[in-house]
């Protein structure tokens, strides 16, 4: 019996290089990868045909190419990654190319990696949270969570919205940082609130075992490793790295002005998240995460494996 390809977007990045890992992890599982990226020879894509993949190159801004990566496939899994422009529009419009192609190529199952739109419940002149850029709230959550009407017209879609990766805290400057006496703090603008986070590889999983279910085709659906507060994230670094870590819960508009690219737009989220902290986490259920992907792995179990990873400077 033939394999049903995936296609997917992004696969040397977070979120696709652990659905491509999934899937070849699962040789019986009647799914093949087929891994698309910009540049089939980079150091990170030989690895994925090494192990089984099928690379092809195309850039997510030409829909041709997209739809040549797609031909044939019974999935596609679609994603952007924001912090490489910062442009809501830019992600917009390689949103729309990826469903396009995906439509024109007859793809049977579209996986969205999507975030809510904060301002159907932070509307524009609702000044809890500064508007940014004109036109949004959270821009990198707006943006997507935009694009998920665009989606559902034009293909079998879900759409999967996913967590605070913790691979955040090696990757994107969010570890715990010395204060002026050595202490290391970690920190979040969440006070006492609950913030949903999970692994990156464990997205790549969960993704897998949306395409396992036909029944999730329209149908939104959420995904995390764990609901943690910043005080309990500070107790687990504590232990995993054996020195004290402690939760610096600063405001909101302290974090916004704190200069780096994206800080506003990051302040807006964390904020976002501790206002809505029930809908949020709920959107977001532990139990239908690990029913995805059993491997679903704890923060404990993630910083067993990755705390050494973790810079403290």
């Amino acid at each position: 019996m033939s394999k049903k390809t995936i296609a997917v977007v992004g696969a040397t990045g977070a979120q696709g290089g652990g659905l491509v890992r999934a899937i070849l992890a699962d040789p019986s599982g009647g799914f093949a990868a087929r891994a698309v990226t910009r540049d089939p020879a980079s150091d990170k894509a030989k690895p994925l045909a090494q192990q089984g993949a099928e690379v092809v190159a195309a850039n997510v801004n030409d829909k041709a190419a997209l739809r040549k990566a797609f031909e044939g496939a019974h999935g596609a899994f679609c994603v952007t990654f924001f912090w490489d422009h910062f442009s809501p529009e830019k992600e917009q419009a390689k949103a729309r190319a990826m469903a396009e192609a995906a439509k024109e190529a007859g793809v049977k199952h579209v996986i969205w990696s999507t975030l809510e739109d904060t301002r159907q419940r932070v509307p524009l002149s609702d000044d809890r949270l500064p508007t940014l850029m004109g036109k949004y709230k959270v821009p990198h959550f707006d943006a997507k969570g935009e694009m998920d009407g665009v989606f559902r017209e034009l293909v079998p879609v879900t759409c999967l919205r996913t967590s605070f990766y913790w691979d955040n805290l090696i990757h994107f400057g969010m570890g715990p940082k010395p204060g002026p006496d050595g202490t290391l703090a970690f920190t979040m603008p969440m006070a006492d609130k609950k913030l949903p986070g999970i692994a990156a590889e464990d997205i790549g999983r969960c993704a897998y075992g949306v395409f396992k279910r036909a029944d999730l085709i329209g149908k939104t659906v959420g995904i995390a490793g764990e609901h943690l507060t910043g005080a309990q994230m500070a107790a687990a670094l504590s232990k995993a790295l054996g020195k004290t870590v402690v939760y610096n819960a600063v405001p909101p508009e302290a974090f916004r002005k704190f200069g780096f690219p994206g800080a506003e737009d990051l302040g807006n989220m964390f904020e976002y998240k501790a206002m809505f902290e029930a809908e949020y986490c709920g959107a977001r259920d532990l139990a239908f995460s690990r029913s995805l992907n059993p491997q679903l792995q704890t923060f404990a179990q993630w910083l067993e494996a990755n705390a050494k990873r973790i810079p403290l400077g």
